[in-house]
């Protein structure tokens, strides 16, 4: 497959800037005005991608009391999953006018859609990718639906193995998606440092040759900076306004100044890693001159002999370089020397 996407003609891939995503996710808390003000945000922290979630309590699961419908430990522990997916989801008609102000704000807005009926809605308001989240990556017909529309997908892998990971993206392959990138994920609510296997970032590169990326649940803006180091050209972190407002994502979430150093870093650590290895002083050649060199240290006459008390290796670097100082030991002065003078080979009778 294409070792880069394309989301509204920015090139996503190796060697590209990092590819930043913004998850609105629950984060709106049932307020249509707090999502318009969270892409604010978003755009304004210099993320490239807002993204909803598009699905309702009932195309995601059923509303039933049964344990296996309760979940038994993390954040949400003992939250029935009707009850939450009630609670966060983003309202289908709010994604109109979420798109529109998206694209008045100049960041781009794309969607996870949780089963076809999504997909056709998001195509309809023309999306320009889908994400598939890490718990539907097993939903190979969901996968099929979405890369019929011939848009890029982005596909989490947090609780699927490499089989798994290779279905998925033969599915996608073969149902016409126009290409597709991989999101490494540990799928916990925070997720916590130890716990994230960022060297997993390089096999699936390695192993796929496709964009990679990391989907970040965990505290803070560390594991995407790091994760920049291992090739990772996409990222997606949670935005929230304040995370004392609360919410069902909230506690993980990063406030609109730290989504902004986020981008920053990750940009920071992008340019860092750009460059050919360069044994020489890089860009900063001029400062090669506060390297040592030979200076003369006390006046020296015409034929005097260079000793240890009227020559030395000292900064700035104008001089003989100083390997060369035992070379220069007892030869003899050709013309008179001044203090401060840097040494250099035609002032020596060799």
């Amino acid at each position: 497959m294409n070792k880069y996407i394309t989301i509204n003609n920015f090139t996503v891939g190796q060697n590209t800037p990092p590819y930043i995503i913004a998850e609105l996710s629950g984060n709106h808390n049932g307020n249509i005005n707090r999502a318009l003000e969270l892409i604010d945000a978003a755009s304004d922290a210099g993320a490239n991608a807002v993204k909803l979630q598009t699905y309702t309590a009932n195309t995601i699961t059923i509303n039933s009391d049964r344990p296996e419908f309760v979940i038994k430990s993390g954040l949400w522990a003992g939250r029935n999953l009707y009850e939450l997916y009630s609670e966060a989801s983003t309202p289908w008609d709010w994604h109109q006018r979420l798109f529109k102000h998206a694209k008045e704000k100049n960041i781009h807005c794309f969607s996870s859609p949780f089963d076809p009926s999504a997909v056709d809605f998001l195509d309809k308001l023309s999306s320009p990718a889908f994400k598939i989240a890490s718990f539907e990556l097993v939903d190979l017909p969901l996968i099929e639906k979405a890369a019929s529309k011939g848009k890029p997908l982005i596909m989490s892998t947090g609780v699927a193995d490499f089989n798994e990971i290779s279905e998925a993206c033969e599915t996608a392959k073969n149902a016409g998606a126009s290409g597709y990138a991989l999101l490494h994920c540990i799928s916990d609510y925070p997720a916590q440092p130890k716990d994230m296997r960022l060297t997993t970032i390089k096999e699936l590169g390695k192993r796929f040759n496709v964009p990679i990326g990391l989907s970040d649940h965990t505290l803070g803006s560390t594991m995407a900076v790091a994760s920049i180091a291992l090739g990772a050209t996409i990222i997606e972190k949670h935005i929230t306004l304040k995370r004392s407002d609360g919410g069902p994502d909230a506690s993980f979430s990063l406030e609109p100044q730290e989504f902004r150093e986020l981008v920053e870093n990750c940009n920071n650590a992008y340019q860092a890693l750009s460059q050919e290895c360069d044994w020489g002083p890089g860009t900063k050649k001029s400062n090669a001159h506060f390297r040592r060199s030979l200076f003369v240290v006390k006046d020296i006459k015409a034929g005097e002999i260079f000793d240890s008390n009227n020559v030395r290796s000292i900064r700035p670097g104008m001089g003989i370089p100083p390997k060369y100082l035992k070379d220069v030991i007892g030869k003899i002065a050709k013309t008179n020397l001044k203090k401060g003078e840097p040494l250099c080979w035609e002032k020596i009778k060799m």
